[in-house]
């Protein structure tokens, strides 16, 4: 017992040290934060749109290519087992069986079997398997089969008195295994025991398939056994001895009849049909889980595995296989060769080789510990070009031969058999070969510029490219030892990324703009418009271009794909294929790419964790289709609804954000899924390509439209196109009726302006015939203020008239008044009185004062009449001789002049006057002249 354990182990490290050397399918892993359930995954289906399912520990898991969704199990408990039949999923549970259907709004919805059969169910069951036969689903517990008529919709139970382990369909035949008991058989709705051997009652059975003829039945603990004709035997092949020790929780057979195991800790276990051990996957490998719980083989022959711990999709069918350098042995890998059967990889860390028919591991070259950056096979020497220089490479060892730093490149030196020229870091240098070696030449003195790329023109000229200085022009002396002349073409720019390569007798240069082919003629380059098509516009990654001479192909890389140049078959005119693996997910060194021929039609392209072999002759041109999933739509600040994606309905105007979810069912790692659409009626012109797989139209206003989709799976377009068509219905102030309204109103709007209009105008007109008659009355009021003013101007002339008159009869009687009064005084003064007094007596009689005063009141009534009686009014205790006075006053007379009137002295005159202001109360500082002058 002791012997075999340590030969199983022997057999496993064996195995383990194999695989580690092995290049394996690509593997796509899902994390439960990414499908959005649990861990645990028990079981896995497909339908006919290739969309997945699997059963998980929080429901029913959907994966459309592009999105997963979860629909939890109706009761809330762990889903155990799915099997996809035409339209239905069909799932079991805790308690509970029954099948999952699409409505029309593209979302899933569960009907229970057990619940609308009222079937019975034992307490605490769970259903594990189900499996599909003719027009029955058999839904498999530890303790009983369910056997559900799809026509009839009735069933049937089948009891066991031990544990049900699991059932098996195999081709036309359905078995399980009671444990403890045997192998059983389905017949007629009735079991029956095919064999009760010891080992099918005490081991548990994993699966059965029909192997060249016979039942090969797979057991969890003790490998395989065949069952023929009532007899059970151990099925030999080469890697029994492992096979017996694995401990197997699930088991597939594929299409080709290959065999896949997944065990409970040592991952996945590929066989070939003959169950000879091909390669074993675990997660040292790349799995996220040790644990297998379910396989699944998909249309595309992907292989699915529920794990303990997430869901992993594995490509076995892709073109590619991974050598994954998880360890950093390697390290970036920059240049390979096959050569004797031997792989030589040069990385950053220097150059390892491997037996390509000896599974070992990688080992490395003694002496070549830094850079290596290229390693290319002339006449059949391997040359090494090294950080410390160049070598040549025998088997497993190394030589020395130019120990000038910083080899780039080594080529043939046009048609010197004997002759190399390399590019190195000091410039360009020669090799030569000498009685069979080869050894270190001479440098090409006057040059000292990094020559990474270089091609040899003709026997005096060579150009290199280096992207800060641009491609450059040398010629050298007949002898190619000294420069003679050294220039910039300007006819290419220089870029990062740029590159020099000679294919099929023609210098190419690899730029962002394209690739130039040089003419030797005209001694300048000229774009190539048929192989700039390597690099599309705004896909340019780097401008290398590899040339492998041997198997006419030109390589070169976009964002999008790696690309190859080879020959046409019936014409001159090149061939251009691209192998759409992304940048992203090559993970290479830019400008450092890499690609070498192995066997057959397979490359090795190198990455920055291994290599990736390419196999061109499994490239998967298939096509796809895309299908739009779901469609919701919903209002600003509103609820999300789903829609009906079988219909074409008129959305509410206010519910005009739609967004379309779609996806193409495509699973494999190194191609990604890229949709373009359009909204016609919105905008006509289809949109950039993305990976998104849903788009959001917002504020959509109303109309008619249709949204077209269609995808491109790395360069194949999708063989349809969505369709969909809906109408976003016009606000309700736009709608039929409102319009009749706005109709209606603006009829009755005219109306009643038209009546406004009318009633404004005769308001208007009335106005302007009252303003009219207005500016009439005006007009005359004006002319007989006119007249009123002339009359009044005429009347104030004769008022000035007569105060002129009035002054002047005054001044004249006070003047008359003087010059009597001077003759009367000088009549006194004589000495003959007797005589004089008659003379006298007629001058007291042309001097009195009562006729002067009439006079006088009648003129000065003439000129101010009411003057005299606003006086009497304001002061009626005057006198006449008061209203005299006030009078003369008025006409603004002095003392002296009033005297004479009044026939007084001038004191008298001042006393009067004194009088008059006690009568009128005045004050003393008040000026009675101007008081009476201002009545």
């Amino acid at each position: 017992m002791k012997f075999k354990s340590v030969i199983y182990l022997s057999i496993l490290l064996l195995l383990s040290n194999a695989l580690r050397a092995q290049e394996l399918p690509p593997i796509t892993i899902y994390q439960p934060l990414q499908y959005g359930g649990d861990n645990q995954n028990w079981s896995i289906s497909q339908s006919e749109e290739d969309y997945i399912y699997v059963a998980n520990n929080k429901g029913l898991l959907e994966f459309n290519g592009a999105q997963w969704q979860l629909y939890p199990a109706p009761n809330k408990s762990v889903i155990r087992s799915v099997k996809v039949v035409d339209d239905h999923i069909y799932t079991g549970c805790y308690m509970n069986f029954g099948f999952w259907k699409r409505n029309a709004l593209g979302r899933l919805v569960y009907t229970s079997i057990s619940d609308d059969l009222k079937i019975p169910l034992i307490d605490d069951e769970q259903f594990w398997n189900i499996v599909a036969m003719d027009r029955y689903i058999l839904f498999q517990s530890l303790n009983r089969i369910y056997i559900y008529n799809l026509d009839k919709r009735d069933y049937k139970i089948i009891n066991t008195e031990s544990t049900i382990t699991k059932i098996f369909k195999v081709e036309q035949s359905i078995f399980y295994q009671s444990y403890g008991e045997g192998l059983y058989t389905i017949e007629n709705g009735q079991s029956r025991l095919i064999s009760h051997h010891p080992k099918l009652q005490t081991n548990v059975i994993v699966n059965i398939y029909k192997h060249q003829g016979e039942l090969l039945i797979q057991s969890q603990e003790k490998g395989f056994f065949i069952w023929n004709d009532d007899a059970l035997s151990e099925w030999k092949t080469p890697s029994k001895e492992f096979i017996d020790n694995l401990s197997v929780y699930s088991s597939v057979q594929l299409n080709n009849g290959d065999f896949i195991l997944g065990t409970i800790s040592n991952g996945m276990v590929y066989l070939n049909r003959s169950g000879s051990f091909v390669y074993k996957i675990d997660q040292t490998d790349g799995l996220s889980n040790n644990t297998v719980l379910s396989l699944f083989e998909d249309n595309n022959s992907n292989i699915w595995l529920g794990l303990d711990n997430g869901i992993n999709c594995i490509n076995i069918k892709s073109a590619l296989h991974i050598y994954n350098d998880k360890k950093g042995d390697l390290g970036t890998v920059y240049t390979s060769i096959m050569h004797d059967n031997i792989l030589y990889l040069g990385t950053n860390q220097g150059l390892f080789y491997k037996p390509m028919d000896v599974n070992t591991r990688f080992k490395f070259i003694e002496g070549t510990k830094g850079q290596v950056w290229t390693l290319k096979n002339i006449d059949d020497t391997i040359f090494c070009g090294h950080n410390l220089g160049t070598f040549i490479v025998e088997a497993d060892q190394v030589k020395m031969i130019a120990p000038i730093a910083g080899t780039w490149d080594i080529q043939p030196f046009m048609e010197h058999k004997d002759l190399l020229i390399q590019g190195n870091y000091s410039g360009l240098h020669f090799l030569q070969r000498q009685y069979g070696q080869w050894s270190y030449k001479n440098k090409l003195e006057g040059f000292d510029i990094s020559s990474r790329y270089f091609a040899v023109v003709d026997s005096s000229k060579v150009l290199v490219s280096h992207e800060y200085k641009g491609v450059l022009e040398i010629t050298a002396n007949p002898e190619w030892s000294a420069v003679q002349t050294v220039s910039v073409d300007s006819s290419v720019n220089k870029g990062f990324g740029s590159s020099l390569t000679t294919y099929k007798g023609e210098i190419y240069y690899g730029h962002e703009e394209g690739v130039f082919k040089y003419d030797k003629a005209l001694n300048t380059f000229t774009k190539d418009t048929l192989l700039s098509s390597i690099f599309p516009k705004g896909e340019f990654s780097s401008g290398k271009l590899i040339a492998d001479g041997q198997h006419d192909k030109l390589w070169g890389f976009s964002n999008k794909n790696i690309v190859y140049v080879s020959p046409g078959k019936f014409s001159d005119k090149p061939i251009i294929s691209k192998i759409p693996i992304t940048k992203s997910l090559r993970k290479e060194m830019v400008g450092y790419e890499t690609i070498s021929h192995m066997v057959d039609d397979k490359y090795l392209f190198g990455t920055s964790s291994g290599y990736i072999i390419i196999d061109l002759n499994n490239i998967d041109l298939k096509s796809y289709k895309v299908t739009i999933n779901s469609i919701t739509n919903y209002a600003l600040n509103g609820e999300i609804s789903y829609v009906n994606i079988n219909e074409s309905p008129s959305f509410k105007n206010g519910d005009n954000n739609i967004q379309f979810n779609y996806s193409v069912a495509e699973y494999y790692k190194y191609l990604e899924a890229e949709y373009q659409y359009k909204l016609v009626g919105y905008y006509d012109g289809w949109s950039d390509w993305s990976s998104e797989p849903s788009v959001l139209f917002k504020n959509l206003p109303y109309g008619s439209y249709t949204f077209l989709l269609r995808a491109r799976i790395g360069n194949n377009r999708s063989e349809n196109e969505g369709v969909y068509h809906f109408t976003i219905s016009k606000p309700w102030y736009l709608s039929n009726s409102m319009l009749v309204l706005y109709v209606i109103c603006v009829i009755a709007f005219g109306i009643t302006v038209h009546y406004l209009y009318k009633r404004n105008y005769k308001k208007q007109r009335q106005k302007l015939i009252i303003k009219n008659q207005k500016d009439l009355e005006l007009k005359e009021l004006e002319s007989e203020q006119l007249l009123m003013q002339l009359k009044n101007e005429k009347l104030q002339q004769d008022i000035d008239n007569k105060n002129r008159e009035l002054a002047i009869s005054t001044m004249s009687l006070i003047k008359k008044n003087e010059f009597l009064n001077q003759i009367k005084e000088e009549l006194k003064n004589t000495a003959d009185q007797k005589n004089v007094k008659p003379v006298i007596k007629i001058i007291d009689k042309n001097i009195n004062t009562t006729d002067d005063w009439k006079f006088f009141q009648e003129a000065f009534n003439n000129a101010d009449k009411d003057f005299l009686k606003k006086v009497k009014t304001k002061h009626p205790n005057l006198t006449p001789n008061d209203l005299k006075l006030c009078a003369y006053l008025r006409l603004n007379l002095s003392s002296k002049e009033i005297a004479p009137l009044l026939n007084i002295s001038h004191r008298s005159v001042e006393v009067k006057r004194y009088r008059l202001r006690k009568k009128m109360n005045l004050p003393h500082e008040a000026s009675l002249t101007n008081y009476i002058l201002e009545l």
